[in-house]
């Protein structure tokens, strides 16, 4: 008893030097990423932050004004106006993407050839840039030589001369089913990746209990698929607050201002109005916006992990 009393503690001593040289080397490892978000996040936000507080022209001494631009951006008819439109736009879009992507998530869940190659289909415009998918839909709904409206034309469904894009209602309409073609396919694969995770025992033990394929769907799926659909809401939501490229590039903001987003709104105070500090409040209020729905991702998902 005496020797192995002995021997213990050089053990645990000898384990708690390599627990503590793997911690250093831990540390060592993650230096470089602590050093790029310090970089590249946490002092532009610093900045950004300071840059808020003062009337910041782009040349010129800045002077600093407190939360004066704040107070001003909630009585700004252009922000609040490019604010209702980014909330409607998401509104919009988020549900038509989560529905979409369930709806093609279900229809590809197997493990076949024809699955895997629907699946590529449809993931295929995912690895489109934004601004590449922008230009290409721009170019088919041109008047009188786009694609699309050359064919319709054809059909005798619409004018081909006429400009979409003119028309507050076609110019929505066109950018939201740009954006669903290019980002449905990621949200599907994510909803699939939880259905393939639900343990089938679960549904083959739901439908000996009598359980119709809705009411499995409805009651054991959809519970079980939470913390992807939390995941999906969170991504389509963001991305939707965080509009720009599309807007930019297809409809320039118009007709009459009618489709700028609030990132669009910022772009246009700090780039074209030269108002960095405005623009730098407004780009705060937007982050705190995205913070409330990253807080709504967590309460979705430790929601789930408790029921």
């Amino acid at each position: 008893m005496t020797a192995l009393q002995q021997a213990t503690p050089p053990t645990r001593t000898r384990t708690d030097r390599i627990a503590r040289r793997r911690g250093r080397l831990g540390l060592v490892l993650s230096l470089p990423a602590f050093v790029l978000l310090a970089l590249f996040f946490v002092w532009p936000l610093i900045r950004t932050v300071v840059m808020s507080l003062h009337d910041w022209p782009l040349l010129g001494e800045p002077e600093f004004t407190g939360l004066d631009n704040y107070f001003t951006a909630f009585q700004d008819a252009n922000f609040l106006r490019a604010a209702g439109f980014t909330l409607l736009y998401t509104v919009v879009t988020t549900p038509i993407l989560i529905i979409l992507a369930f709806l093609l998530a279900f229809l590809v869940r197997g493990g076949t050839r024809a699955h895997r190659f629907f699946q590529t289909i449809y993931f295929l415009p995912v690895v489109i840039g934004l601004a590449s998918g922008s230009y290409i839909w721009l170019f088919m709904w041109q008047s009188d030589i786009g694609p699309t409206t050359i064919l319709l034309g054809n059909l005798g469904l619409v004018d081909p001369t006429r400009n979409f894009f003119a028309e507050f209602g076609s110019a929505f309409a066109i950018v939201v089913a740009m954006v669903t073609w290019k980002v449905v396919g990621l949200q599907m694969l994510l909803v699939l990746a939880g259905i393939q995770g639900v343990p089938e025992e679960v549904n083959e033990a739901a439908r000996i209990d009598g359980a119709s394929p809705w009411q499995s769907f409805w009651h054991i799926t959809v519970p079980l698929l939470r913390p992807t659909l939390a995941l999906v809401l969170v991504f389509s939501v963001a991305g939707s607050l965080l509009a720009f490229d599309q807007f930019y590039i297809m409809t320039t903001g118009g007709p009459a201002g009618s489709t700028i987003t609030a990132v669009f709104e910022i772009y246009r105070s700090g780039f074209v109005k030269f108002d960095v500090g405005y623009a730098s409040a407004l780009s705060i209020l937007l982050m705190l916006a995205l913070g409330v729905v990253s807080a709504v991702q967590m309460l979705l998902l430790r929601n789930s992990d408790n029921s």
